[in-house]
């Protein structure tokens, strides 16, 4: 059993109210944490807003040498991080390495990157002051998690977060508390000052609003749901706040006729079935082009049964559960309203779960999806691939555009001029070509409804850095 403690104000803290972590591969209790209230909340702000004057004025290297401690102190503590991952989301083991190398690579590229943010002379054109551009932390930040990369999500903060000089109060979601909590014991073990970071997790309607409604924190970041988002800002309200948040996504990915179909089906499914579908930029919508669409169906499909499910660690596993009860039963709801509407089963569905205790979700193809189904308007999160058939690329654009979320897209062509003119049209903050990329040094941008800001590289710094214009008159 996993036991953690809260982290505040530089101080490991337990509470007399515990609450347990089940595993979802097998039903069983595998942990608890001290379960934070309000009045936590405040102590955590309180303590975050104290931090701010020294750590603000702390130096670049200062602040830097600490990330880099805290980065050796995780890197020495990897089987427990990755252990705490594994078994409070059900992960298969390889797919821990994800989360893990994200927080070390995120402490190390923006104790880095940071120093990027020199002042900088702007030029006068009368010629009668001298400017100095600066760039200053805005202040205490609270971070909102979501579960399905417990890491990877901290990550994203932390880094930022603490490079800029932002002391930060994170609230890990409430499926996945072990690993942030563990993180917590790390800033402890090494010294870190006391309210740089702050770590607690209690229930959205408490410990969340009370975070988001402070007049405490400058800015507000997240990484959930829209619905969890408007939920922040609404709270957030009672202040003037910065808001950084990557919320859902509904991806479209366009496999035209000329496309590499085996390439696109190891794609394709590889972010489907990888962390068994929940992940935000998975392609929701798979847009096929008609005279291929039965043979790409076939690879996918034919992958889709190859797929390995379980949980043991030893175990050449590529796929666990589902988060829950609560989240396998909405997906097979996605699954069997999209059959009732028309569409064709080819592998998976509500045949494939087995009687175990686990919420395993088996991976499911869908060919004659249509906009009339939930799965096609619906985030799935899940591993669900729906097939959709289209004609003209002019008839996809539009098909593709038309989603209030705008996160992801995917294109698979071997025409560069096409791949091009698609990239130009696709209302996406990101759009993948013939590929997959993701790292700590590229932008993780959404638009629409899937967020404003932006998650790592240099520009995740802007969200947490306030510029400030010193101008100096030049005497006689």
């Amino acid at each position: 059993m996993i036991a953690k403690k809260m982290y505040l104000a530089g101080e490991l803290v337990t509470r007399t109210v515990h609450e347990e972590v089940v595993c979802p591969a097998n039903g069983e209790v595998i942990g608890s944490f001290a379960k934070a209230d309000a009045q936590d909340a405040q102590a955590a702000l309180e303590a975050a807003h104290a931090a701010f004057p020294q750590w603000s004025a702390a130096s670049i290297d200062e602040r830097a040498g600490w990330m880099r401690k805290l980065r050796e102190a995780i890197i020495a503590n990897e089987e427990h991080l990755r252990e705490c991952i594994h078994l409070e989301t059900g992960k298969n083991w390889a797919g821990t390495r994800e989360d893990f190398d994200s927080l070390v690579n995120s402490l190390h590229f923006y104790a880095e990157e940071i120093s990027r943010f020199r002042p900088e002379m702007l030029v006068d054109r009368e010629r009668t002051h001298t400017h100095t551009l600066v760039h200053e932390p805005v202040g205490v930040v609270v971070a909102f998690l979501a579960w399905n990369f417990p890491l990877l999500n901290l990550a994203f903060k932390i880094g930022p977060a603490m490079a800029a000089g932002c002391p930060i109060v994170i609230k890990p979601s409430f499926k996945s508390p072990l690993s942030a909590y563990a993180v917590g014991e790390l800033c402890h073990q090494i010294g870190l000052p006391a309210g740089v970071v702050n770590i607690l997790c209690g229930d959205d309607e408490d410990v969340g609003d009370a975070l988001s409604a402070s007049t405490i924190p400058a800015m507000l970041t997240l990484i959930g749901s829209a619905r969890t988002g408007q939920r922040i800002m609404a709270k957030g309200a009672t202040s003037i706040k910065r808001y950084s948040m990557e919320l859902g996504g509904n991806a479209p990915a366009l496999i035209f006729a000329d496309a590499d179909l085996d390439l696109a089906a190891d794609i394709v499914c590889a972010v489907k079935f990888g962390n068994a579908g929940q992940i935000c930029v998975t392609p929701n919508r798979v847009f096929v082009a008609r005279e291929i669409a039965a043979e790409f169906s076939e690879k996918v499909s034919a992958r889709a049964q190859a797929v390995k499910v379980g949980f043991d660690r030893h175990a050449d596993i590529e796929m666990g559960p589902l988060i829950d009860a609560a989240a396998r039963t909405r997906v097979d709801g996605l699954v069997r309203d999209a059959i009732e509407k028309g569409a064709k089963l080819l592998t998976g569905g509500s045949n494939g779960i087995g009687n175990g205790a686990g919420t395993f979700y088996p991976p499911t193809v869908l060919t004659g999806v249509s906009p009339a189904m939930r799965i096609y308007q619906e985030e799935i999160f899940g591993p669900v691939v729906g097939i959709v058939e289209f004609s003209e690329e002019e008839d996809v654009l539009r098909a593709a555009n038309d989603t209030d979320a705008g996160l992801t897209a995917y294109v698979f062509t071997r025409d560069i001029e096409r791949a091009e003119r698609c990239a130009g049209q696709l209302r996406f903050g990101e759009i993948q070509i013939n590929g997959i990329k993701y790292g700590i040094d590229l932008p993780h941008v959404g638009i629409k409804q899937s967020g404003v800001g932006c998650d790592c590289s240099h520009l995740a710094l802007h969200d947490y850095l306030a510029p400030k214009r010193i101008s100096r008159a030049l005497l006689s």
